[in-house]
């Protein structure tokens, strides 16, 4: 079933659960809480970029007659990651997916718990440490204390982390088609895809 767009933005509200103020209820918790890690600058653009506010992700409730232990029931069944889909063109879906590791970084999750996958042009931070050989550059990916960045086209060497970012800034149609449901299956908590709905949505919608 194809994907809905949503906000183009990581929201905040979807990181954890807040207070409640008289008569409203809480937002969804964040589907994908971490450990708050250390100040530490992420690789590539240094800082973290603007946050944009988007409206809380409303609350499933349960149907009438519906046993508690329903909701844990769909946790089990459920066989993939989240899916998020962030509309971006293909020249500003680098930006895109940049400005969601900084809204991931600070609303708590590790840098070592981001994978960044670009299908076109490399994220410069790749660029800069492949110089230096790939046995150095892919030591930093077993190191797991940072966020990792690579070419969509080496996501079968690129291991498993709880969250995988995709910006889709080009690339064949065949590449893209391959590397998604490959990205996919890295993300073992949440998979964010910025780009193009519809190309993102003909992949991951009949695709996976």
């Amino acid at each position: 079933m194809p994907l809905i767009p949503e906000e183009p933005q990581i929201h905040e509200s979807a990181q954890g659960p807040r207070g409640t103020a008289a008569g409203h209820p809480a937002p969804t918790p964040r589907p994908v809480p971490g450990p708050r890690s250390a100040a530490s600058p992420r690789p590539g653009r240094p800082g973290p970029g603007p946050a944009r506010p988007g409206p809380p992700v409303p609350r499933p409730h349960p149907a009438a007659g519906q046993s508690p232990s329903a909701p844990e029931n769909r946790s089990e069944q459920r066989t993939g990651p989240q899916i998020q889909l962030i509309p971006a063109p293909v020249d500003g879906a680098l930006d895109a997916a940049e400005e969601a590791v900084d809204l991931l970084l600070e609303t708590g999750r590790a840098p070592g718990d981001i994978l960044v996958l670009t299908t076109g042009e490399q994220h410069p931070w790749t660029a800069h440490e492949l110089s230096f050989g790939e046995t150095a550059y892919w030591a930093q990916q077993d190191a797991r204390d940072d966020v990792f960045f690579a070419g969509a086209g080496a996501v079968e060497r690129a291991a498993a982390r709880p969250v995988v970012v995709v910006a889709v800034n080009g690339g064949a149609e065949e590449a893209v088609a391959k590397a998604l449901p490959l990205a996919r299956g890295r993300a073992t908590a949440l998979l964010i895809v910025c780009g193009d709905p519809e190309r993102i949505n003909a992949v991951l919608g009949a695709g996976v």
